[in-house]
């Protein structure tokens, strides 16, 4: 089976940094779905401005594009809500595996404050909360919780994958 797997959840969660950590572990390409944004939708993120539905699908429907390219990927989406993971299921034509990045506000608020260069600020975080949708048990999504060391994140993820990460 081809491997599929979006990691997701809100802004300054740590998709980055679980992708690039776990696609060193399964030796999976990874790819920053904030590369996929058309500039508009940068744009607007950059004032403060949070993106309608309208904005996302066109984005949806690239990861979805790239997903379906049927090579192993793992790809940073925050796919927030259920209609969002359904998007990229149905444009991917196959199984993917989302794993949801789970935190506390006060914890991805203070890992936010402590990066740079990032195009989403802080003052998006509320509406990234209030968008948010966890996954549902028919999803078979992994979800996990963030407030532990990268290391721990990247060993929790591969263990609930279990036979899924072996391809």
């Amino acid at each position: 089976m081809t491997q599929r797997i979006v990691i997701m959840g809100v802004s300054g969660c740590g998709k980055s940094s679980v992708g690039a950590a776990l696609s060193g572990a399964l030796g999976i390409p990874y790819r920053d779905g904030d590369d996929l944004h058309p500039p508009a939708n940068v744009a607007k993120m950059r004032v403060g401005e949070a993106l309608t539905d309208a904005d996302r699908w066109p984005w949806l429907d690239r990861v979805a594009g790239e997903l379906a390219s049927g090579a192993p990927l793992i790809i940073g989406c925050s796919a927030l809500r259920r209609s969002y993971r359904d998007r990229i299921r149905a444009g991917v034509g196959g199984p993917v595996c989302f794993v949801h990045l789970a935190g506390s506000r006060n914890v991805i608020s203070a890992r936010m404050a402590a990066r740079s260069g990032h195009f989403m600020p802080a003052s998006l975080l509320d509406s990234q909360f209030a968008t948010l949708e966890p996954p549902d048990p028919d999803e078979a999504a992994i979800t996990v919780d963030i407030d532990k060391s990268l290391d721990r994140l990247v060993t929790d993820i591969l263990h609930r994958m279990g036979p899924r990460s072996s391809g």
